[in-house]
């Protein structure tokens, strides 16, 4: 065995073993103890065992066939998982229904059918190769839908939690989604990549794996994700006082009142100022007069950039956008755009 073979067991092999130890801290060492942190521990182990087959298979000699193929089969556990995974972050209260349960069939029969493999049909029977490439396609194939179904999940999450309605707590969580999906397309590429014409050299798989569960286990407590589940997205008073306070600014255009102020807003919600204020520095993630000024120079921009506009001036449109004053129009713009008004226009 050459050195190199050598330096890539050691980094493929360290990837495999963070991805376990990751996994045990999530399932028994983890403080906080939800459906999601196991979820995603039984991922990273499953994906191990994977993986370790692939170095196994790569630099040992004489692997067991059913071996290799219950290595194939974990990918047939992996997809269901990551699906339940996404929605138990994304969904209040997650729980698992009956219909759940029968997306393990497939694993359940080919595992089953894994334990029947002997070496001596895997290497003389010439039905190998047709079972085996055919076994190979639905695996792939079963695991990219479940990779797009977790995609589409978390997307109508994206659609009904707009950015401006997002927590911090929601906005980590979506973020990592996102991420931890890419992942997986990642890895699944790399090992696709290989079974067509071996594109990449099969040991590719484990080294992408190690670069990807280092890289999402950082995020992961960058993020503050192991600590947080489908309950920050659960609706609560302020998530719809938040609305309401959204309906009138942004909606109703409350925000071209050039008389609008956080003691007249709140009395329209009949809300203190000081939940008014609350509310919108948690939600809108700025203080009421930014979060108005925001809409006015977003109105302003357009009217500034529509050639029709040109006879009208900028103190004409600092009015109309609810402005009451040219100088906190000009403020505003420049905080916003990091330009003057008059040079934003020069540049439409």
């Amino acid at each position: 065995m050459s050195f190199l073979d050598i330096l890539l067991i050691i980094f493929s092999s360290a990837g495999l073993l963070h991805g376990v130890l990751f996994a045990l801290y999530l399932c028994f060492f983890k403080k906080k103890k939800t459906v999601t942190n196991v979820l995603l521990g039984l991922i990273l182990v499953f994906m191990a065992f994977r993986i370790g087959k692939s170095v196994m298979m790569n630099f040992g000699d004489g692997l067991e066939p059913i071996f290799i193929f219950i290595g194939l089969t974990i990918l047939l556990l992996i997809g269901p998982l990551l699906r339940w995974y996404v929605l138990g972050m994304t969904r209040p209260n997650f729980k698992f229904t009956k219909t759940d349960y029968f997306e393990l069939i497939p694993f359940v029969l080919i595992f089953i059918a894994s334990l029947f493999v002997t070496k001596e049909w895997y290497e003389s029977s010439k039905l190998v190769i047709i079972v085996f490439a055919s076994g190979l396609i639905f695996i792939y194939l079963h695991f990219a839908f479940y990779i797009i179904m977790a995609w589409r999940a978390l997307k109508k999450i994206k659609v009904n939690y707009k950015v401006a309605l997002q927590t911090k707590s929601q906005k980590a969580i979506l973020d990592w989604l996102y991420l931890l999906i890419i992942g997986f397309v990642v890895i699944w590429i790399s090992y696709v990549l290989n079974i067509i014409e071996e594109t990449v050299p099969y040991i590719i798989g484990p080294i992408v794996y190690s670069l990807v569960i280092y890289f999402l286990s950082y995020k992961a407590f960058k993020l503050k994700v192991t600590d947080s589940d489908g309950a920050v997205f659960k609706l609560n008073d302020k998530t719809a006082l938040f609305n309401q306070i959204s309906k009138l600014v942004i909606d109703e255009k409350l925000y071209l009142e050039a008389d609008v102020s956080l003691s007249s807003l709140s009395k329209l919600i009949g809300k203190t100022t000081q939940t008014t204020s609350e509310v919108i520095n948690q939600y809108a993630q700025q203080n009421f007069n930014d979060f108005i000024n925001y809409y006015r120079i977003q109105d302003a921009k357009k009217m500034l950039s529509n050639i029709e506009n040109e006879k009208f001036t900028i103190s004409s449109i600092a009015f109309d956008t609810g402005f009451s004053s040219l100088s906190s129009f000009n403020s505003a713009f420049k905080k916003f755009e990091s330009t003057t008004p008059s040079s934003y226009r020069k540049s439409k």
